[in-house]
């Protein structure tokens, strides 16, 4: 199959916002892919890679060479050069990079040049999510949608339960079972404003316990083996010897346990997020980085023990397994309570310690892998900024036509102007994008017909986050984490938004 049938139907996909439509789109493609050729497409489609990462960064996907007339590269192709692209290291490595993507951006067409940097990039927003391309999957294998479903919760990565569907049908899908080294999609939560609306959703006594802002991980154990994954399934073994002796001193040579690790100071506090995920993604002397960043393990479930497979299990009978298989310094810190304030004041102790928030948690829910179940249920402080919007970027599928993503920027007393953290097109109503789609062109400096449009910054917008982190893609050295829109400040002057001294010192 070729790139461009992938780009078309992308671009299909993401014109239209009726679901039904969407699957349609991709079921037809699906339905006509080659074999070996499935799970690149279903990967592709659903925004991700089967390399997962290859080492290229936006910089590099700026200014492609000439597009070719006539389409001619096929998905295996492709796959080949980002195959290549990644497995380049060592000195010269970024620019042997550089090279192999000119030369496969040169024989691509220009639909299919926008299809790619998009999707390197992580901004294929075309609204073809997990559940969308689960339908797709089971209307272009004429299976159940229940069937891909469970084999996703077996396996963890939909273009591999896809490919087996396209290719196999119902019998392929139930050859999938939960296996030790294998990981699956991690349960994800929801969310809730506070203790008391979040235990509102449940039924019955609770658990509440700690949410670290650490990196999930997926242990393994069999006999002398361990293995552990993150939560996008990577393999990260080498790089958390701490967790590998942990789990290896453990009686039980049989297990798969969910939880975090996560770099604490002496005092017990928690270490911002980006000191947690640089000890975890470093790759090179490993015992020294080990020495100077330490990581502490706490894991909250067990998906089997002891030969025993338990997804299928309530969340109290579980737990009692992981607590039976763990001494009591590996299990995150929970309180079970109905009472909303005792929920409440361990909430407030928990933020008191430093940590994101909390779960609450069903204890008769069974571990919905790869799914935000109804049964687990986040609760965070919010933060809030008001910060000036420098630009934005139109939009995709339902947002064709409306400046969506924006750049966002704090204030320089010093310099008299402004410092970009981040963008973000969340919590946009349809309303909110109309009205500043025609209050952005109206405060336009410079063109409007490119990926961005640049405008006075004149305009003030509450932010919530969830926390700063140091970053080198912008210039003040710091992003906004998960930045959502609140509001517009149309009662706050540019003069009084908030500065960039402000978002550093929330670092701290």
């Amino acid at each position: 199959m070729l790139l461009i049938d992938l780009a078309r139907t992308s671009a299909a996909v993401a014109a239209g916002s009726a679901r039904l439509a969407k699957i349609a789109h991709l079921a037809e493609l699906l339905g006509r892919v080659e074999p070996d050729e499935a799970e690149i497409a279903i990967a592709y489609l659903s925004g991700e890679l089967p390399q997962r990462y290859i080492g290229v960064g936006w910089k590099s996907l700026q200014d492609p060479p000439e597009p070719r007339l006539a389409a001619t590269a096929t998905l295996r192709q492709v796959d080949g050069f980002l195959d290549r692209i990644k497995a380049q290291s060592g000195t010269g490595s970024q620019a042997a990079r550089r090279s192999l993507l000119n030369e496969l951006f040169g024989a691509l067409t220009r639909p299919e040049q926008v299809f790619l940097t998009r999707l390197l990039s992580g901004e294929l927003r075309q609204g073809a999510l997990d559940g969308v391309m689960v339908e797709a999957v089971a209307k272009a294998a004429e299976v159940p949608a229940t069937e891909v479903r469970r084999a996703l919760t077996l396996r963890g990565w939909l273009p591999a339960v896809g490919a087996a569907a396209l290719g196999g049908g119902v019998e392929a899908l139930r050859a999938f079972h939960l296996e030790v080294g294998r990981p699956v999609s991690p349960m994800l939560a929801q969310s809730a404003t506070s203790i008391a609306a979040a235990m509102g959703k449940l039924t019955g006594p609770v658990a509440i316990e700690w949410k670290l802002d650490g990196v999930r991980v997926q242990a393994h154990r069999t006999g002398d083996q361990v293995s552990v994954f993150t939560r996008t399934l990577d393999d990260i073994t080498a790089q958390v010897p701490e967790l590998v002796e942990a789990v290896s001193a453990l009686p039980s040579g049989d297990l798969v346990l969910d939880g975090e690790v996560i770099a604490l100071r002496s005092n017990g506090r928690p270490e911002p997020f980006q000191v947690t995920s640089g000890r975890v993604s470093s790759r090179t002397d490993v015992a020294r980085v080990r020495e100077k960043t330490p990581l502490s393990i706490f894991f909250f479930d067990a998906l089997r023990v002891d030969g025993e497979d338990l997804l299928d299990l309530p969340g109290e009978a579980r737990h009692a397994a992981l607590t039976t298989a763990l001494p009591p310094e590996l299990v995150t810190p929970r309180l079970v309570t109905d009472d909303a304030a005792e929920g409440e004041a361990f909430f407030k102790e928990t933020i008191r310690s430093g940590h994101e928030g909390v779960v609450v948690k069903s204890l008769q829910t069974p571990y919905a892998a790869g799914r935000r179940g109804a049964g687990w249920i986040k609760v965070k402080p919010r933060h809030t900024l008001d910060l000036v919007v420098l630009a934005a970027e139109w939009g995709h599928g339902r947002r064709e036509g409306k400046l969506s993503n924006l750049h966002l920027g704090a204030r320089d007393p010093e310099s008299g102007g402004f410092v970009m953290l981040g963008k973000t097109f969340k919590g946009l109503t349809d309303e909110l994008l109309a009205w500043q789609t025609e209050r952005f062109l109206a405060l336009a400096e410079g063109p409007t017909d490119g990926w961005a449009v640049t405008v006075r910054p004149e305009l003030v917008v509450e932010v919530a986050f969830d926390g700063v982190q140091q970053s080198s893609r912008y210039p003040g050295g710091v992003a906004l984490r998960f930045a959502r829109v609140i509001r517009y400040r149309s009662d706050k002057p540019v003069d009084q938004a908030d500065t960039i001294e402000t978002v550093r010192s929330l670092m701290l």
